[in-house]
């Protein structure tokens, strides 16, 4: 009889300790995906292609990235997340993959993506004709308005997350519209433009357009100088900068070039390496 009793014990136990250990991984696995980690934002991470990673949207954010972008193309009516066209997934539209996740997690959050943290900017980088795009977006954002920094009356609005379209951008995005639910992405040409900062908040420029140097040894004098004048130009007039293609295959080279943006003072640092330049940013000085 105790053998009987003992064994079955152990089958019980056995079993217990099975249901606890799903339990946690489940528990992980909510706490991954809800985005609740306790994590240290930080205001100049952006994640490039996030789409790309094995989480979209939450690998990020549990790195404390407050800057994501996301590629779209519309097709049929539907806007959907990807880099090319033919790698379009029915499943993986604007709104699954994020909109509606951050909806949650704001929810849950008291109203922000981080609990009591800075908002999230979500690029929008437009892959398919411009116009068309932007309105069936805008048509899309309205819904979400309530978690969005929205412009109107001629200011802005407090909100959880401010949308930023990038690549085809539709000239109305420019415009003073009595309410606008997305900003424009703006290039080096955009400086000195009369257009509002809080319509254009931000210059974008692809790094190997207007720079050599690829992290090997010093900046060059004259390129620290441009890049200077750059930064204190868009801060004059209140818009962050941001350069894209600044990701380098050498480790050492890649500090380098995030020491320089750092110093010179731009504001998001571009990358797909988000655990490098997560690990690299809380290194530096506050």
């Amino acid at each position: 009889m105790d053998l009987i009793v003992g064994y079955y014990l152990k089958i019980k136990y056995t079993i217990i300790f099975i249901i606890a250990i799903g339990c946690l991984f489940q528990t992980c696995n909510s706490k991954n995906k809800s985005g609740i980690i306790p994590v240290i934002p930080l205001k100049r991470a952006h994640a490039h292609n996030d789409y790309r990673h094995r989480q979209p949207l939450f690998d990020a954010l549990n790195n404390g990235f407050t800057s994501i972008e996301a590629d779209i193309h519309l097709k049929k009516g539907q806007l959907y997340v990807a880099h090319d066209r033919w790698e379009i997934i029915e499943t993986n539209t604007l709104q699954s993959l994020y909109l509606e996740p951050l909806k949650r997690l704001i929810e849950k959050n008291g109203g922000s993506v981080f609990k009591n943290g800075p908002p999230l900017t979500l690029f929008i980088d437009i892959k398919s004709e411009a116009d068309s795009t932007y309105l069936v977006l805008e048509e899309v954002l309205k819904k979400y308005k309530d978690i969005l920094i929205i412009y109107e009356g001629g200011k802005k609005t407090d909100g959880a997350i401010e949308v930023i379209v990038s690549g085809n951008r539709s000239p109305a995005l420019k415009k003073e519209n009595n309410i606008k639910y997305a900003f424009y992405d703006g290039r080096l040409v955009d400086l000195g433009s009369a257009i509002p900062h809080a319509i254009i908040p931000i210059i974008s420029e692809n790094w190997t357009n207007h720079f050599q140097w690829r992290g090997n040894g010093q900046l060059p004098v004259t390129e620290k100088e441009k890049l200077r004048r750059i930064v204190s130009q868009a801060h004059k007039e209140s818009r962050r900068v941001r350069f894209w293609a600044t990701d380098i295959d050498s480790p050492e080279f890649q500090i380098n070039i995030w020491k320089e943006l750092i110093t010179a003072g731009v504001d998001l640092i571009n990358t797909d390496k988000l655990k490098a330049l997560r690990d690299f940013l809380l290194r530096q000085p506050l």
